[in-house]
């Protein structure tokens, strides 16, 4: 199954295929949120801003940066309805080989140009999900009462010889679901 959009406009992102390179690149896709959407009839957006910068300590430590890193935010929408705030930081020197400092990383988005550059993610990134209480400017910018909780996904995409390459931080707004499947072997 496919990650789809309910009538009711909530999200159920399906984990278990949204980043393999034939469901981020189809029909031209930006990377897995853009083709999610435009799976389902929808209209994707989103608003970058591309940086160097420090990265936050436990992400630093993840990437083994010590010092700036390539910083990639978006503020990613169904329509006009802000659905996801999602902050991405990748080595230095992963970021020029892959050429991924651009707002517009083509189709694939940035694990794509990765893997091209030779930074092949391999078959699985690790995700942590959690629950948090939004900031103020969270829960203003995703329309969230103050005090509101959010959901969290912290994506790791390493190598397949183990290098960290990105630390993506999501931060989702009220209506999403999260599918993952776990072997049972």
């Amino acid at each position: 199954m496919a990650t789809s959009i309910e009538s009711t406009g909530a999200i159920l992102r399906d984990a278990r295929t949204r980043y393999t390179t034939a469901q981020r690149e189809e029909n031209g896709a930006r990377g897995a949120f853009d083709a999610e959407l435009q799976r389902t009839g929808r209209t994707p957006r989103s608003e970058v801003s591309v940086s160097r910068a420090a990265a936050p300590a436990d992400v630093a430590e993840l990437l083994g940066a010590d010092g700036d890193v390539v910083v990639r935010s978006r503020q990613m929408f169904d329509g006009d309805r802000l659905v996801q705030l999602a902050t991405t930081y990748i080595p230095v020197d992963v970021a020029e080989a892959a050429g991924i400092e651009q707002v517009d990383t083509g189709v694939g988005g940035i694990i794509s140009r990765m893997k091209e550059a030779g930074f092949d993610q391999g078959e699985a990134a690790t995700e942590d999900v959690s629950l948090r209480p939004a900031s103020e400017d969270e829960a203003t910018r995703l329309g969230l009462p103050s005090g509101s909780d959010v959901l969290t996904i912290t994506h790791i995409g390493r190598t397949t010889e183990g290098r960290v390459v990105e630390v993506t931080q999501h931060v989702l707004g009220k209506g999403w679901t999260l599918r993952f499947s776990v072997p049972l072997v």
